[in-house]
């Protein structure tokens, strides 16, 4: 493996494991604030659920983008 795969995978498998981390967290969130009494569950969901959603798309695009440039490295040039 070249060091730049290399560098690839350590950063993809870094990011993943923030994402996974992440969405616990904010899962984690979603259930307390269900179960709490003294929190209304509308002003939960409308406060988490932007950042939620901005977290999980963000997340995926960077790893989509990382996927398209490794695969755009492999291609063959074209002679012209």
């Amino acid at each position: 493996m070249e060091t730049k795969e290399k560098l690839t995978l350590r950063f993809t498998v870094m990011v993943t494991f923030t994402l996974c981390i992440s969405v616990l967290a904010m899962v984690t969130a979603f259930m307390l604030g269900l179960w709490a009494k003294e929190v209304d569950n509308a002003e939960i969901f409308k406060m988490i659920s932007p950042a939620f959603s901005t977290l999980i798309g963000g997340m995926i695009g960077f790893l989509s983008g990382i996927k398209l440039m490794q695969n755009e490295d492999t291609k063959p040039k074209e002679p012209k």
